[in-house]
Parts: structure tokens; C-alpha cells; sequence
């Protein structure tokens, strides 16, 4: 039935904020980008690499995210990296508050958390 993992949807608070965060920060690829002008929002088509994308929606005044990170709902996004530690200093290196490092009791893999500019949780985690 399933084939493949194509995108998430995250809806920003900030267009131009989150559009660099994801684009200069996390250096994802733009594949299009569009203005809806019916619904007063962008739309910004980001490649993940090794397939699936993230789609970044603007809409004027979203709600907030009821809790962090345990209401229903998606939990986080997690990134594959080959080395943990080199990309959480990189994420430090411009100016993005990285949690320690923890390792998986299930796995034994690496991993941390940190957010985009609203505050949602992404995982980075050694693959």
C-alpha cells in the first residue's frame, strides 16, 4: 500500500524567519516556493535530502502549539546526520540552542533536540 514518505506540513509563524532558518541554517534546498494569494499565505516546497520535503505554510495568525513536546498530535521531526556532534556545533556555531547530546537506550544511536524559530522540536539523529 505505502511506497514512500513524501512531505510535512509546518505552518510558521514567521514567513521570512522560518524560511532562513530552514533554508540557511538547516541548508534545505527550495524546490518552489508560491504565494497563495486567496488565502493570504506562502507556501515554500523544501527538499529533504535523500527524498521526502518539508512543506512550510504562512497563514495569518496561526494558533500557538498547545504544549511542548507531549500533546496529541505530531511529537517532532527527526534528521538523520552522520555525526552528531560536528552538527550540533555546527547549529551552535549560529546561534541555535542544542540540548546534550543523549544516546538511545533502544538503539544505542545519538541524538539531541533543538527547534525552529517556532518552537517546534527537531531531532537531530546519528545514522
Amino acid at each position: 500500500m505505502l511506497t514512500g514518505f513524501h512531505h510535512v506540513a509546518v505552518i510558521c509563524g514567521d514567513y521570512a524567519r522560518s524560511k532562513a532558518f530552514y533554508t540557511e541554517i538547516l541548508g534545505l534546498e527550495i524546490i518552489a516556493e508560491t504565494y497563495r494569494e486567496a488565502r493570504d499565505s506562502w507556501k515554500l516546497d523544501l527538499a529533504l535530502p535523500g527524498g521526502g520535503q518539508i512543506e512550510l505554510f504562512s497563514f495569518p495568525a496561526p494558533p500557538d502549539r498547545a504544549t511542548r513536546p507531549e500533546a496529541k498530535g505530531l511529537r517532532h521531526l527527526a534528521f538523520t546526520v552522520p555525526d552528531v556532534e560536528a552538527a550540533k556545533r555546527r547549529l551552535e556555531g549560529l546561534d541555535v540552542m542544542v540540548e546534550p547530546i543523549r544516546t538511545d537506550a533502544l538503539t544505542g544511536k545519538r541524538f539531541t533536540f533543538f527547534a525552529d524559530p517556532d518552537g517546534l522540536p527537531l531531532e537531530l539523529y546519528e545514522g
